[in-house]
């Protein structure tokens, strides 16, 4: 099967939606009720972020002209810090909604999506990309270069 990738457009909406419906069912293996909450949260400050160009989507489309993977980047305004040369920039970005269908997995298309949106990201200049890594998919960043970091949370 052949695949290629696009950039996702507000009319690609719904599919990535549904992609991080899918993606928190297996990783979190929760009831219907919260993945419908979150998916009507999502929605709303997707359509803003996909408007505004503060979120991209990188779709994977097969030759049958299904979706079969799709990765999120969230471009961030972020103050100077005093990380290592070369990321002193004022944008960040953030790595999420990573998703493979099932039926076309093992099949190196993440490595090749992430890929695609590292090599987008240093081509705008932005020196940093954060991400939260499931146990899925922890091997497959740290293959890439993520290195874990200090990032603490507190749920309020």
């Amino acid at each position: 099967m052949d695949y290629t990738i696009r950039f996702a457009t507000i009319n690609d909406l719904e599919t990535i939606v549904e992609q991080r419906r899918a993606m928190m069912r297996e990783i979190r293996e929760c009831a219907e009720e919260p993945l419908e909450t979150m998916a009507n949260a999502f929605r709303p400050w997707l359509e803003r972020k996909l408007r505004s160009k503060e979120y991209l989507e990188w779709l994977v489309i097969a030759d049958d002209g299904s979706v079969a993977a799709g990765a999120g980047l969230w471009l961030l305004d972020w103050p100077p810090h005093i990380l290592p040369s070369g990321h002193q920039g004022s944008r960040r970005a953030y790595l999420l909604n990573v998703y493979t269908a099932p039926e076309h997995r093992k099949r190196g298309l993440s490595r090749k999506l992430v890929g695609t949106v590292l090599e987008w990201t240093r081509d705008q200049g932005i020196t940093a990309v954060s991400l939260h890594a499931s146990r899925f998919g922890r091997p497959l960043y740290e293959s890439l270069g993520f290195s874990p970091t200090n990032e603490m949370r507190l749920v309020l």
